[in-house]
């Protein structure tokens, strides 16, 4: 993807990222308080670690390798592992894919783990991939309320906000209110349906396609996805330009 999802970040800016797996212990965090008209601004405000935490995240990994317990090459391939084999840009390929080819759409839709698969991203631990589609009347929306599952080999590492209580609550009981507090407002007339994934079973949203974007290639169009629409929090925009 050609956002921030695909720029080398480094072992600094992983651990940063790791260690907002954790802040949620330490500081409650609110869903969207801010609404960014930028959705890289967005997920920034969203990820905002304590810099204490960060900062203990890499003083242990400092620790555990001048001790020999850990090998600085496992980590930096971990690290690799999220930056060029995981992540939302993996699951921008997907729904790019789905937007140029009907007959992928309709595998995709119609099973979707194996239609990921295609592309090659399959689960790790055999989860079962269900896509679902949005629509000008539909709007699906993704959250875990008994922990925090969520599809890694497509979406990459969870953001904070996914694995707080407030989301996890929130978007069942008031999934609009949620959507709002992330800029999306819907129409009465647009329906809102609230999946819940498991450790079995990994939602993805596949969003609406932008307008103005005929014509485009499948890596023009991959740019223009996010991880939020992913989960179906966010709603992508077409090109600048482009005639809504």
């Amino acid at each position: 993807m050609a956002n921030a999802a695909d720029r080398p970040v480094g072992r600094r800016k992983f651990l940063s990222d790791a260690a907002a797996g954790t802040a949620g212990l330490v500081a409650a965090p609110h869903i969207a308080s801010a609404k960014p008209a930028d959705p890289q601004a967005q997920d920034q405000a969203h990820q905002a670690v304590p810099s204490d935490v960060a900062l203990r995240v890499k003083a242990l990994e400092s620790i555990l390798v001048e001790k020999g317990m850990v090998d600085p090459a496992t980590i930096d391939a971990v690290i690799e592992t999220y930056e060029s084999k995981v992540g939302p840009r993996n699951g921008a390929r997907v729904v790019a894919r789905a937007w140029a080819d009907a007959a992928f759409r309709k595998r995709l839709l119609t099973d979707g783990t194996a239609a990921i698969a295609e592309l090659g991203y399959g689960g790790s631990q055999g989860e079962h991939m269900v896509v679902v589609e949005n629509t000008a009347t539909l709007h699906n929306l993704v959250v875990c309320t008994l922990c925090s599952c969520y599809p890694w080999p497509v979406l990459g590492l969870p953001p904070t906000w996914y694995k707080s209580a407030p989301y996890r609550s929130r978007a069942v009981i008031d999934p609009r209110g949620v959507l709002r507090e992330f800029g999306v407002t819907l129409t009465d007339d647009v329906q809102v349906r609230v999946w819940d994934s498991t450790a079995e079973i990994r939602y993805l949203v596949l969003p609406e396609r932008p307008p103005g974007t005929e014509g485009m290639t499948e890596e023009q169009l991959a740019a223009l996805v996010t991880r939020n629409s992913m989960v179906g929090v966010a709603k992508l925009s077409g090109p600048r330009g482009a005639a809504a």
